[in-house]
């Protein structure tokens, strides 16, 4: 029985080092739903540098807090917009975050200096319908008439 107890330990640690940055960021949705701000703190646990950068950690968390559903309305999910590797050690997502009434992106960087993700940087926006627009005035320009 403990030879069975060590041995599923042994696994679950492993498991733990063995995170993707998908399964970073499902983890992260999984407790945004309930409180927004411990999701941020707890995804930037994943990198010990960010121990110097509690304040702004905390502006982030309480941000996040401050999406009430009064606010912004009912919080439906979210979807990726963009998810760009740029080495096997540096990678972007971005993704769509929905409410009622209006939608966020938020935009996360990982980074693997050894053989374990951390997060590199967090940031969330609500200004990138100007970006959108932009873009589609590239597409157009650029299509066959």
């Amino acid at each position: 029985m403990k030879k069975l107890l060590l041995l599923g330990l042994f696994f679950s640690t492993i498991s733990l080092y063995a995170q993707t940055p998908q399964d970073l960021i499902n983890d992260f949705f999984l407790t945004y739903e309930k409180d927004p701000g411990k999701a941020v703190k707890e995804m930037y646990k994943t990198n010990i540098w960010t121990e110097r950068i509690k304040d702004d950690i905390e502006i982030i968390a309480n941000g996040l807090n401050g999406f009430v559903e009064d606010f912004v309305g009912k919080y439906y999910g979210y979807e990726l917009i963009t998810n760009q590797k740029f080495t096997e050690s540096f990678e972007l997502y971005s993704y769509l975050v929905k409410y009622d009434r209006q939608p966020l992106r938020f935009t996360f960087k990982f980074y693997k200096p050894n053989d374990t993700w951390v997060l590199y940087g967090f940031q969330y926006d609500d200004s990138f319908s100007a970006e959108i627009e932009e873009a589609a005035k590239i597409n157009y320009m650029y299509q066959d008439k």
